[in-house]
């Protein structure tokens, strides 16, 4: 049950997360572990220090665990037994564009093989589940362009991790192909899905060279905020509006299990929201109440795109899925996280329930459109 006492789609249900102990993987157990899910995960350590894996005491909240990496197949075969899942959300990756530059083949082995270790383990395993493979928005060919990048549009990357990305998802789509087509759905009972998300943002993130984690950073020292792209446009979303999206296609998956869902779908901002990088850092100064920042672009530094767009109409028709908050919303409560956890040593867990009661007393999270009720 929720909060509220209503009986919802994930209640009692198995759901393996990969990469649980990551910023979006920690939240994704949260929600769904007060969803009433009994939530397993499986990933490496938390990647940094402090995460909000260990502040919001996440592993208390699970009903299995294994710490290990996404490319060994053998313990990863064994978490999938042990889980028994339902629904697979796979979050677990290399997920910074910087650090592509410096470990562009980890970054290929870990987000190519690691997806490649999961969807065989699910082949392998043989039983019905729902499989949700997360990559990201730049996972595209980009090309500059002013529009929204759309779900057929050109695979591709610039740097390692982008490229990665793409490959990745044509990974995802032969996998989908050849093993769990949705033509052949009675067969095999597994559900196939990549979701890409705009940029994220949320309490908890202290992973390097991410840009709120920079500004906070910078902001407990008193020091002015570096910011290296502020030009870049980025599809901004608090980190509850594309987790409320995969809750929403892995519930229209359990509740009307069907191939239309075994697709790939965007979840971003709404159209013309996006906010440039440093217009972005001005809200987030704005929301702490002081601070200041400079440009410290260099032109030898690493290639990042300009511009970035996703266009979500397909998930608002076919999922009726749409975002809640503006980003304005969600800088203010990212801002407020992180006051709250770094200068008013507040509870992480609590203010993370508070947010996903905030959004909307644990979400849309249900039943895609089309689904029985």
């Amino acid at each position: 049950m929720n909060s509220s006492g209503t009986v919802n789609t994930f209640t009692g249900k198995n759901i393996l997360i990969t990469g649980h102990t990551g910023f979006k993987g920690s939240w994704l157990a949260l929600w769904l572990s007060h969803l009433g899910a009994r939530v397993f995960g499986y990933s490496l350590p938390a990647p940094t220090v402090p995460s909000n894996y260990a502040l919001s005491a996440v592993a208390g909240l699970l009903a299995g665990e294994t710490i290990g990496d996404i490319r060994d197949r053998n313990l990863l075969a064994d978490a999938l037994y042990d889980a028994n899942p339902d629904v697979v959300f796979h979050l677990a990756a290399q997920p910074l564009v910087l650090r592509s530059y410096a470990a562009p083949f980890e970054t290929f082995e870990v987000n190519v093989m690691g997806t490649a270790s999961v969807l065989d383990g699910v082949r392998a395993r043989g039983k019905p589940c729902a499989v949700i493979c997360i990559t990201t928005d730049k996972c595209y060919e980009n090309n500059e362009q002013v529009s929204g990048y759309r779900e057929s549009d050109p695979l591709g990357g610039y740097d390692p991790y982008s490229a990665s990305k793409g490959a990745a998802e044509i990974l995802i789509a032969s996998y989908r192909r050849s093993f769990f087509n949705p033509g052949k759905l009675s067969q095999h009972g597994v559900q196939l899905a990549s979701a890409r998300a705009g940029n994220v943002i949320g309490g908890g993130d202290w992973a390097q060279d991410r840009i709120v984690t920079d500004i906070v950073a910078s902001l407990i020292r008193g020091q002015a905020a570096q910011v290296r792209n502020p030009n870049a446009i980025r599809p901004w979303q608090h980190v509850l509006e594309p987790l409320s999206g995969y809750l929403a296609l892995a519930a229209a998956m359990l509740t009307n299990s069907c191939g239309k869902w075994a697709d790939a779908w965007n979840f971003g901002p709404l159209p013309g929201s996006e906010l440039t990088v440093g217009e972005l850092t001005d809200e987030f100064i704005r929301a702490w109440g002081c601070g200041t920042w400079k440009d410290t672009s260099d032109p030898d530094q690493p290639h990042e795109a300009t511009t970035l767009r996703l266009c979500i109409e397909k998930a608002g028709s076919e999922l009726d899925w749409h975002p809640r908050w503006a980003c304005r919303e969600a800088v203010i409560r990212t801002a407020g996280w992180y006051r709250q956890v770094l200068c008013e040593k507040g509870n992480a867990r609590e203010l993370c329930l508070a947010d996903i009661a905030a959004y909307g007393d644990f979400g849309p999270l249900v039943r895609g459109k089309g689904a029985p009720a």
